[in-house]
């Protein structure tokens, strides 16, 4: 699934839900990208308990708006065994370490660490 301002990709084999985030959301962005993930996320029958990585790489830090409707709109998404979230940006980890505190997130400067990280013990997830 692909869009201007992400893509996702569910690996079922990992049980991963794979998110890039291409550009920064507008406020008014944020409903249907919430909407559509949800969606997705049951056609593609994921559970509670899978791996997510979100690569932020190339969207940089979030307008404080669209901070505000990702709050509201991903209120009561399914929980993640584990999150991985991909930025090289100081300020965006600290948007992220602010807006998202569970206790299963790590940040990484680098897609293919973040996979190693959420993939170490993917034997044990099946």
């Amino acid at each position: 699934m692909s869009h201007v301002h992400y893509s996702i990709v569910f690996r079922h084999d990992l049980r991963l839900m794979d998110v890039a985030w291409h550009r920064h959301f507008a406020a008014g962005d944020v409903g249907p990208y919430a909407r559509e993930c949800k969606v997705e996320f049951a056609r593609q029958g994921f559970r509670p308990g899978y791996l997510l990585r979100m690569d932020m790489s190339q969207s940089a830090v979030q307008p404080q708006d669209a901070i505000a409707m990702f709050r509201t709109h991903f209120d009561g998404f399914p929980r993640a065994r584990r999150i991985a979230v991909v930025t090289a940006s100081a300020i965006a980890r600290l948007q992220v370490k602010r807006e998202m505190t569970q206790s299963y997130l790590q940040i990484f400067d680098r897609a293919d660490t973040a996979f190693a990280w959420l993939t170490h013990d993917a034997s044990i997830l099946a």
